[in-house]
């Protein structure tokens, strides 16, 4: 998708947001993703408005999963609120990278609340591609489209996916599933301008499978954690040689 055009106004840049979601392949992923979660959430009982509040709410289709699994199996509400928590601090460094190319020097600090609540992986990489194109007065209004474009794709196919429950077979519902997984590491292989960003996607391909197959615990982080740190190490070595 090119670069957004310029915008005469905030609502132009808002729209312009919303258009951007619309035509990008992340409309396509989350299409897909939110069919599965929502016969998903059909699957274990659960109700069609929930699962669509908790999509406006929880804004992340893997905690989701967690959610609308635990809780259909079961699970006590606090084990289940613990487990999504987890499960989002891996978007805090996405809202940190985000936030100074937001941020001006007229900018208040509730006007950053919504972008922050909206920060997904698929609006932290359009946004990081998009928005410095954009003048600065402009991009927080842009962003915030992006993600009701996204969001609003997500909660329309995610009641698709509910209500089409009954005709869809299980193993079609994990195959649309995996499209974001997928497309969140083809996005950030296509992202990677530099050898550190290159040694860690690298590395956390090569930790996150071993980790899981000698379970252990909370596999994804570590992963992050190990991988991110030695591609640092490795990063700040080459910068000290030079």
């Amino acid at each position: 998708m090119p670069a957004p055009g310029p915008f005469n106004s905030n609502a132009a840049a808002f729209f312009g947001g919303v258009k951007s979601a619309w035509t990008s392949v992340f409309f396509l992923v989350l299409a897909g993703t939110y069919i599965g979660m929502g016969a998903l959430a059909h699957d274990f009982a659960l109700g069609a408005w929930w699962f669509a509040l908790s999509t406006l709410l929880v804004w992340a289709s893997p905690a989701q999963v967690i959610l609308v699994s635990a809780l259909g199996a079961g699970a006590a509400p606090i084990e289940v609120a613990i487990a999504v928590g987890l499960s989002g601090i891996r978007l805090f460094p996405m809202v940190v990278a985000l936030l100074p190319l937001l941020r001006g020097p007229s900018t208040r600090l509730r006007e950053l609340l919504l972008p922050t609540h909206f920060t997904s992986v698929s609006m932290w990489v359009e946004s990081l591609r998009l928005l410095p194109a954009l003048p600065r007065e402009r991009r927080i209004a842009f962003c915030n489209g992006l993600s009701v474009g996204y969001m609003g794709t997500a909660v329309i196919f995610g009641f698709a996916g509910y209500y089409l429950a009954a005709g869809l077979p299980p193993l079609f519902a994990g195959i649309l599933l995996f499209l974001t997984p997928l497309s969140f590491l083809i996005s950030t292989a296509r992202n990677c301008r530099e050898m550190v960003d290159r040694l860690a996607l690298v590395l956390g391909l090569i930790l996150g499978p071993l980790l899981t197959y000698w379970h252990v615990g909370l596999d994804l982080m570590w992963t992050g954690i190990v991988g991110g740190s030695l591609a640092y190490g490795v990063h700040r070595l080459r910068e000290a040689a030079r």
